[in-house]
């Protein structure tokens, strides 16, 4: 559920040591390696004991390498926030889209105003299943970006046929795009749905396309995996050398030191890895489980508020 608490600023110290959505533990096993390696060359200046690599730790001080170094990582985390704002973007759109088509097919689509009619029951049921397409839309949505089957929250607003005409579907929101569509023709030819109501609703179902395209183009589309191996190649290289350079001057106090850097690149790093994908089940993914609720929320609204403006039968 999508609750005011999202946006609650949490409690400066708790976030300082908080865990979950942090990366800490997932760079724990590189930090300790490099805190090792630091410790192990400590040792060896304590027991007077050469240090036949140390000057490896000139590389640190080189202008171009911390240069290059520092533009790559800005660049990482940069461009993966950048993939993770344009999918929030493309689901908020999704959202707008589907409220609005679903308030222009509930109240633009004509039913008989005799309510004893007898195609009126069929019309009103075929309206209602129309508008939860629009649910299973956000909702197979959802499921296309993950790679994940039919979900009983799908097939929950589906008949079956449907579902069964999804389960070969590699594209299931195009599949269910095409049947609002024909709803809306459908209503379109039998004088139910007016000209310019056809053509608002198919833009409307258009941005819906054009947003699970644009969430399409994130995940098919990653960091070219060149800027990734050069950076973390530069990350592991500064580590590696870094305790040569920093051991001799500082002794045992390197190690902390060399922990508290190896953090610091490597954290920033992982974060735009975490956010590289943001559809799937991390804390720092996007909550499309909370939207595609909203969603069904939302239609389900505009179903009863339909209902509640739906002709009284003649006395």
């Amino acid at each position: 559920m999508l609750t005011a608490d999202r946006l609650d600023k949490p409690a400066w110290w708790g976030t300082v040591f908080q865990l979950r959505g942090s990366i800490a533990l997932v760079i724990l096993p590189r930090i300790l390696l490099f805190s090792g390696l630091t410790a192990t060359l400590a040792l060896l200046q304590t027991l007077n004991q050469p240090l036949y690599l140390e000057k490896l730790g000139n590389l640190n001080s080189s202008v171009i390498y911390n240069l290059t170094l520092g533009l790559l990582i800005v660049f990482r985390t940069n461009t993966s926030y950048d993939r993770f704002w344009n999918g929030r973007k493309a689901w908020g759109e999704l959202v707008i889209n589907i409220r609005n088509l679903a308030r222009e097919i509930q109240l633009g689509i004509r039913e008989p105003m005799d309510s004893s009619a007898p195609n009126t029951e069929a019309a009103i049921a075929d309206k209602q299943a129309a508008l939860r397409l629009l649910s299973a839309f956000a909702i197979a949505t959802k499921l296309h970006l993950r790679s994940e089957p039919n979900s009983d929250e799908l097939t929950a607003l589906l008949t079956p046929a449907q579902v069964q005409a999804l389960e070969p579907a590699k594209n299931r929101p195009l599949i269910i795009g095409f049947w609002i569509r024909h709803y809306l023709q459908q209503q379109f030819a039998a004088g139910r749905l007016s000209d310019s109501l056809l053509s608002s609703s198919t833009l409307l179902l258009n941005n819906l396309t054009e947003g699970v395209s644009g969430c399409e183009r994130i995940i098919t589309t990653p960091i070219p995996i060149a800027y990734r191996v050069y950076l973390r190649r530069l990350i592991f290289i500064y580590c590696l050398t870094l305790p040569f350079r920093i051991v001799p001057d500082l002794g045992w106090w390197a190690i902390p030191i060399m922990a508290f850097v190896s953090f610091l690149l490597m954290g920033v790093e992982e974060v735009g890895r975490e956010l590289e994908n943001p559809f799937g089940y991390d804390v720092n993914d996007l909550p499309l489980d909370d939207l595609c609720q909203t969603i069904v929320r939302n239609v389900e609204t505009t179903i009863a508020l339909g209902q509640s403006l739906e002709p009284s039968p003649p006395a």
